[in-house]
């Protein structure tokens, strides 16, 4: 019995796990093959169009309490999320914003034991506080810098995401999957709306590739794998959801030595393994950490 359980939970954490790895070809996905200088329209193109298109297709409707719920939802894991995270992109090296968002772990742990009555193990703090020291490790240079703005919607950023995670457990919703995902989307998207024709200039010109690499975000960046994401909530606990997520920073790592031909360091590899060993420690079940 207790094996079954471990194979199941192993097998529903290498499912979530996808989420993260396809998250993490964004950076190259955005360099390789978007416009330049469109980083909320990039923000706005993967979201709303696709939870559009999903909600029209499957033609659920939230019911009674869950439309403010959904509404919330949407604008912690994607509305206020992208755009805290455009304002720490702009203002910080993308390593300083990504080692301060991998403190997300952190505030998930603290916010399970408020909102879901959660215990959690030394091994899973252990693990959270050393995935940030991994990630600082594979993404930051000499060259980082600081600025209070950045840092702070970066901090911000990843409470709100805490946030959105932790309540996606606590509020089980009665809807479909993906209709579950796509109002999501569509609100996060309604969010994103204004700030992306405020603030950037309108794109005048679209290439094949252009239109490939937002159709590549839209739907395996953004749709299959918030799918996917919330499935894996529903499944596990949040922490170790979380912990799944600095995947991301590895996959993009990995990436850029792979595609970009960027050099990987010692100290990189180092992180990269104290990643990886606190995504493992993170998916022990309770009475194993003990």
């Amino acid at each position: 019995m207790h094996q079954d359980h471990s194979r199941h939970t192993l097998r529903t954490s290498l499912i979530t796990a996808i989420a993260p790895c396809i998250w993490g070809s964004t950076y190259v996905v955005t360099t390789q093959m978007l416009p330049p200088n469109h980083p909320l329209t990039a923000a706005l193109l993967r979201v709303l169009p696709i939870g559009v298109l999903m909600a029209l297709a499957l033609r659920t409707l939230p019911k009674g309490e869950w439309w403010w719920r959904l509404l919330f939802l949407g604008l912690l894991n994607i509305g206020v999320f992208q755009a805290l995270l455009f304002i720490a992109a702009y203002r910080l090296p993308g390593g300083v914003a990504a080692t301060v968002i991998a403190t997300q772990p952190l505030a998930v742990i603290c916010l399970s034991r408020v909102l879901l009555q959660a215990q959690h193990s030394r091994l899973a703090w252990a693990a959270a506080g050393t995935g940030v020291i991994g990630v600082a490790l594979l993404v930051l240079t000499p060259a980082a810098r600081l600025d209070a703005i950045g840092v702070a919607a970066a901090f911000a950023g990843a409470g709100c995401m805490a946030l959105g995670t932790v309540l996606t457990k606590r509020w089980t919703s009665p809807m479909p999957l993906a209709a579950y995902t796509a109002w999501q989307l569509v609100f996060g998207g309604l969010f994103l709306l204004p700030f992306a024709l405020l603030f950037e200039e309108p794109i005048t010109h679209l290439t094949a590739v252009n239109v490939m690499g937002y159709a590549y975000l839209g739907i395996f960046g953004t749709g299959i794998t918030y799918m996917i994401f919330f499935w894996g909530i529903r499944r596990l606990q949040p922490s170790a959801v979380s912990l799944l997520g600095l995947l991301s920073p590895v996959m993009a790592t990995l990436l850029g030595f792979l595609v970009l031909g960027q050099r990987l360091t010692p100290l990189q590899l180092l992180g990269g393994g104290l990643v990886l060993w606190s995504i493992w420690a993170g998916q022990q079940p309770a009475s194993e950490r003990r």
